[in-house]
């Protein structure tokens, strides 16, 4: 791959969370109805020449896992229900989203689009790993990234993340997970 191409062309909607450690988007290639290969395999590369060490999908199927692998880039994958019980799938997620941000990774965060959901789930790990405060001030600030008000939905899982226990209770002082 030659020229302007060679770099890849960032995702759709890439939202910088914590700046060079934690971004969010929509899924690499585009949703469903507008999803490309080629875009999307334009869209992973740039990933990786931004230094992205690891792809966290919140889809609730195996879409673009495999074009990951591919690509020799590697990806965990957190499927959301669309309705029930989120609080195992987001204990999970922000622990094991904890413990790579503290070994130094760089990861990008996506569902199918920027919505309510992915902002709610990011917004919910600044609550849970003790970032900001309160859930309004997260979903405050989630607003601002993306300009847009976040909706119902993805208020609802800021609200869900404020139940769970904070990543003080659930690690040692250094971040790392505590053993029994």
């Amino acid at each position: 791959m030659k020229g302007k191409w060679a770099a890849g062309i960032p995702p759709r909607n890439f939202t910088w969370v914590i700046k060079d450690r934690l971004a969010m988007s929509e899924r690499p290639g585009g949703f469903a109805p507008n999803h490309r290969k080629v875009r999307r395999q334009e869209e992973i590369i740039w990933l990786q020449v931004q230094g992205f060490t690891r792809v966290v999908s919140l889809l609730p199927s195996g879409h673009n896992l495999q074009a990951y692998e591919e690509r020799s880039l590697p990806n965990v994958h957190f499927p959301l229900p669309a309705s029930g019980d989120v609080r195992a799938v987001l204990t999970d997620l922000y622990r094991d989203l904890h413990a790579r941000l503290t070994a130094g990774e760089q990861v990008l965060v996506h569902q199918e689009e920027l919505g309510d959901r992915v902002s709610g789930v990011v917004a919910g790990y600044l609550l849970w790993s003790e970032r900001l405060p309160t859930g309004p001030q997260a979903i405050t600030v989630l607003e601002h990234m993306t300009g847009h008000p976040m909706g119902p939905a993805g208020r609802e899982l800021v609200a869900v993340s404020a139940l769970l226990a904070p990543v003080s209770a659930s690690s040692g002082a250094d971040g790392s997970p505590r053993s029994a």
